[in-house]
């Protein structure tokens, strides 16, 4: 594994308000992607009460190269997991709150009907907070994308995650193009939408020029990019650290793209500082 340089390291924070965060979401029986994909904001997002919600347990039915999430057999549903993420939402008291998953291929619906309790238990008790979802492909199921759509999310977030020439060698059992119609239908659909590249999988800059050229294509309205950095030896080499100055480019390449609200930096994550790109 490659030695990362110091902009692609945090230091570790443990205060007060961490671990406040840490005791309502373990109180609350409440996974987080901050803890379970290895998030290098973990303890900046906790030292301003918040944290991105892990609904329908920590184990996905993909087996994506990239990713710390582990690939077993999934977990049951929790019935009470929406009403405990919407009282944690209110003691965080968070005005901005976001939701994903794992891939749950073995559920009928995809999961998209817990993605709705959890929506509708949020705004029963926090009618104030905004809320964005960052949701795997549902496999392109339009009966699926349509609960999504009855729950209207402010935003809906589907990470397109590597650029097209490369797709498949990271995310075997995902398919780019639907992805990429994934976004289109619920934007066509009245939804604000969202995705994200991680970047150093082995693209160049005309593989990101043209996945970005697809995501303006297909309407969306924010978009986040970030290094990718290796969770262990096990997981999918990093081919490439890009430096500061690179990030520069990238924030102009978005802007010649067309998109208007983008976050890119080495660090940046599909759900870091979410609320304030809306």
């Amino acid at each position: 594994m490659q030695r990362l340089p110091e902009y692609l390291k945090r230091p570790i924070i443990d205060t007060d308000k961490t671990k406040k965060v840490r005791h309502i979401l373990r109180d609350m029986s409440l996974n987080t992607v901050c803890e379970n994909a290895r998030c290098p904001n973990k303890n900046e997002c906790y030292m301003h009460n918040t944290a991105t919600f892990l609904i329908m347990g920590k184990v996905c039915t993909r087996n994506c190269l990239y990713c710390n999430i582990g690939c077993e057999k999934p977990e049951p549903l929790d019935g009470n997991e929406p009403k405990n993420i919407a009282l944690a939402i209110k003691e965080l008291g968070l005005k901005y709150a976001v939701l994903t998953s794992p891939t749950r291929d073995d559920l009928k619906d995809g999961g998209a009907g817990h993605f709705k309790k959890c929506i509708e238990e949020i705004r029963f008790i926090n009618p104030d907070c905004k809320i964005e979802i960052l949701t795997p492909d549902f496999k392109g199921d339009k009966s699926a994308l349509n609960i999504i759509l009855e729950a209207s999310p402010d935003v809906f977030n589907h990470n397109i995650e590597a650029v097209k020439r490369i797709f498949k060698d990271v995310r075997p059992q995902g398919d780019y193009e639907r992805s990429i119609q994934v976004l289109k239908y619920m934007k066509d659909n009245g939804l604000k939408t969202k995705s994200g590249l991680i970047i150093g999988l082995g693209e160049n800059y005309d593989d990101i020029k043209d996945t970005l050229a697809d995501l303006h294509s297909v309407g969306c309205d924010i978009l986040t990019i970030g290094q990718y950095i290796q969770p262990s030896k096990k997981h999918y080499e990093i081919k490439k650290i890009y430096t500061p100055e690179e990030y520069e480019n990238l924030k102009q390449m978005a802007k010649d793209a067309g998109i208007r609200n983008y976050h890119i930096g080495p660090l940046v994550r599909s759900s870091y500082r979410a609320g304030s790109i809306l």
